[in-house]
């Protein structure tokens, strides 16, 4: 009996110093970090199992891969604004150069200009308009998607494809294989066949030998022939097109780019493509030049951009500290649209220091989930930030899936990334800034018409809460650092 006590407790001192070795090389944030040692030294083996699937971090191979992709594909474009703001060629409003700033010193993003940004709100709209843009290509379209179902919407999207490579287009496609579960090589098989090329984002390709699963391409892009782009928050399958009894409406946003701005979705894509295939396969570079100086002050008429993208690849989480500089600064309003609220410390602070200054601080969930546990911590945290003053609207028209933000009159955001940890720390995100006050006023009427079909949050609402429903709140918050 003593003997296995002794063995037991030597296994427990092993796992221990095993455990905070292995946790501790990876670095994240200290929630999470502690999270993933009380899983691992608690439950041995289950902990280390759930470890190797969701808690490694990205194999430093693949970091510089993604980094050498990186450097030939916007570094050039970079450096040479970045040398016009040096000479004062360009000059940016006082209320977006800090932010400005910090984007050309994390070396996210060049500014760009857009010609008459589209939004899309309506699934019918987008789909209408998508299909129009692939059936009207002439040279290439280029495809990154979390999610494309093999489902009737996908069929179609797929057999779309298929008959722009008969008619002489290059079609590039990249997906996220965790995303797209259900989806095998089959479904792609005559895509290929006809020409295109369909790509497993690398961090899908290889499941068996590397287990992590918890870095996902999250990103929706398409460029059409280098000079139209979408992105935003829309997938392809039936669900998305509002087909699916189990969502209803699926009320989404996505925004068509055309002009300037459409080169830097180009060169993200490219990125994301070369990053996945052998080197010689890799797609050349489109050349990045803003040929327009940034008005002091931008004109409602004029529309400027930054694609900001982050990953596990980054050691800074580019999008949050985007987001918590514009909520840290903000003089007016902050509008917020995710269907996951699971927000960082940093975040949480400064939006709770943003309610507290007066700040017209609104956010708009779900009436439902799609994602049970990430949902409860969702309702956690609606609570939480009513509590302080801010107003949250549940909408009620069907599935809000927008990732939208307003913030003032000058700056908006729209893309791929929810207000949530696994966005702001482990997918790889894209997301336009946005600057102009004529696009801002049209994405604010939009948050406006959406809260017509929402219920507020008040004591009413939650005080009719079961006890169960603010047990599973409470519990799903404490697993929000490893959602």
């Amino acid at each position: 009996m003593r003997i296995f006590i002794y063995v037991l407790i030597a296994i427990v001192l092993i796992n221990t110093i095993l455990s905070i070795f292995v946790v501790m090389r990876t670095p994240r944030d200290i929630a999470a970090t502690w999270a993933w040692l009380l899983v691992l030294i608690l439950l041995p083996v289950v902990g280390l199992t759930l470890y190797m699937f969701f808690g490694r971090g990205m194999s430093k191979t693949k970091i510089s891969r993604i980094q050498d992709s990186y450097s030939q594909g916007i570094s050039n474009a970079l450096d040479r604004q970045k040398a016009l703001i040096t000479k004062k060629s360009h000059k940016f409003p006082a209320d977006i150069e800090q932010l400005v700033n910090l984007f050309f010193s994390l070396n996210a993003s060049p500014v760009l200009t857009s010609e008459k940004p589209q939004i899309f709100t309506k699934s019918k709209d987008f789909f209408d308009e998508l299909f129009e843009l692939i059936d009207g290509a002439e040279e290439s379209i280029y495809v990154e998607f979390y999610t494309i179902y093999a489902d009737k919407v996908g069929h179609k999207f797929r057999d779309a494809l298929i008959k722009k490579v008969q008619q002489g287009v290059k079609v590039y496609v990249i997906y996220d294989g965790w995303g797209s579960m259900g989806v095998f090589r089959h479904f792609w098989l005559p895509l290929r066949k006809a020409g295109g090329n369909v790509e497993l984002f690398f961090s899908s390709r290889y499941v068996i030998t590397d287990f992590r699963l918890n870095y996902r391409n999250h990103r929706k892009i398409v460029v059409v022939d280098e000079k139209v782009g979408l992105i935003g928050g829309f997938n392809i399958g039936d669900q998305y097109l509002g087909l699916k009894k189990k969502f209803g409406n699926w009320r989404d946003t996505h925004i068509l780019v055309e002009g300037e701005a459409v080169r830097a979705l180009t060169v993200r894509f490219i990125m994301d493509y070369n990053a996945t295939v052998d080197r010689k396969k890799w797609l050349e570079y489109p050349q990045i030049i803003s040929t327009h100086e940034i008005a002091n002050p931008i004109s409602r008429s004029n529309t400027y951009m930054q694609l900001v993208t982050s990953g596990p690849d980054e050691r800074i989480d580019q999008i949050e500290m985007g987001l918590i500089k514009l909520v840290s600064t903000a003089k007016k309003r902050i509008w917020l649209q995710t269907p996951y609220l699971v927000p960082s410390d940093s975040f949480s602070d400064a939006l709770v220091s943003a309610a507290k200054s007066g700040i017209d601080v609104r956010i708009m969930i779900p009436s439902f989930p799609d994602h049970p546990f990430i949902y409860r911590a969702t309702q956690y945290y609606a609570k939480y930030f009513y509590d302080i003053g801010v107003k949250i609207y549940i909408y009620n028209n069907g599935f809000l899936h927008a990732k939208t933000s307003i913030f003032d009159d000058m700056v908006s955001t729209i893309g791929s990334a929810n207000i949530d940890i696994r966005s702001f720390k482990l997918n790889f995100e894209a997301t336009e800034f946005i600057y102009g006050e004529k696009f801002n006023d049209e994405l604010a009427k939009t948050f406006l018409d959406d809260i017509k079909e929402c219920t507020e949050l008040n004591d009413e609402v939650i005080n009719n809460q079961s006890g169960w429903e603010h047990f599973k709140q409470d519990f799903s918050r404490l697993l929000s650092p490893i959602l």
